[in-house]
């Protein structure tokens, strides 16, 4: 990275949409400026230039704003080559973006859906329902892909683009099924019916880039207030 790179990132600790970019900027020894964003409160006129949206993450590259977290862990990098993702330039590049892309895709449609169907069930027996759906979409869909796995995606033996872009998502998944919030049933199912994606989540669980940032007990005290209010409502 040029000596002159500005590098600004607005955040929330604790949003697992950010957190995928701090996976990448980890994962890439970046140095940032990192500025946090109270959502709590309605955006400043400040940061609503920033991004008009008000949502967060966003990020300034050296006076370029992105939004969306995806899309900043994508940009960052093709910007920065590394073990993250080989460049696109070869037939064997690009083959792995579309791998990686088809399986950030399955998992937030098939599988992360599910996990925010069943926080906002009005009922535990309408939560297990989901719960079923999703394991048998993480064995159809997620288990194939992770076969491989050695022990990151694709065989890789460093994290890669694909656990920067779904590792938040699926820590806390695990997370809530280990403390008996909701899809405990699912995610013991899972521990049997797709080895793989277990297996897979404990290494995650276990890499510093991916778990150092996350905060259980105010992702668990989050989601309780969210069952709470859904059970409510």
């Amino acid at each position: 990275m040029a000596k002159d790179t500005k590098i600004i990132f607005y955040t929330v600790r604790q949003c697992p949409y950010a957190h995928r970019v701090y996976i990448t900027l980890a994962e890439l020894g970046i140095p940032y400026e990192e500025k946090h964003i109270d959502i709590s409160v309605p955006r400043t006129e400040e940061y609503l230039k920033i991004n008009p949206r008000g949502k967060v993450p966003s990020l300034s590259y050296n006076g370029n704003i992105l939004i969306e977290s995806d899309i900043i862990a994508k940009f960052l990098a093709d910007v920065h080559p590394s073990h993250l993702i080989p460049p696109s330039v070869s037939e064997a590049g690009a083959l792995r973006r579309a791998c990686v892309q088809f399986f950030f895709d399955t998992y937030i449609s098939r599988v992360q859906a599910l996990v925010y169907q069943a926080i906002d069930a009005k009922t535990d027996a309408e939560a297990d329902e989901i719960g079923e759906k999703l394991v048998a979409n993480v064995v159809k869909e997620i288990e194939p892909a992770l076969s491989d796995a050695s022990p990151y995606f694709a065989g890789s033996d460093k994290v890669t683009l694909a656990e920067a872009l779904v590792a938040s998502h699926v820590i806390r998944l695990r997370s809530l099924g280990r403390r008996g919030i909701v899809l405990s049933t699912a995610i013991s199912a899972l521990e049997k019916k797709a080895p793989s994606f277990t297996r897979w989540g404990d290494v995650l669980e276990q890499t510093p880039s991916i778990i150092d940032i996350f905060d259980e007990e105010v992702w668990i005290s989050r989601i309780k207030e969210k069952i709470t209010t859904a059970r409510l409502g």
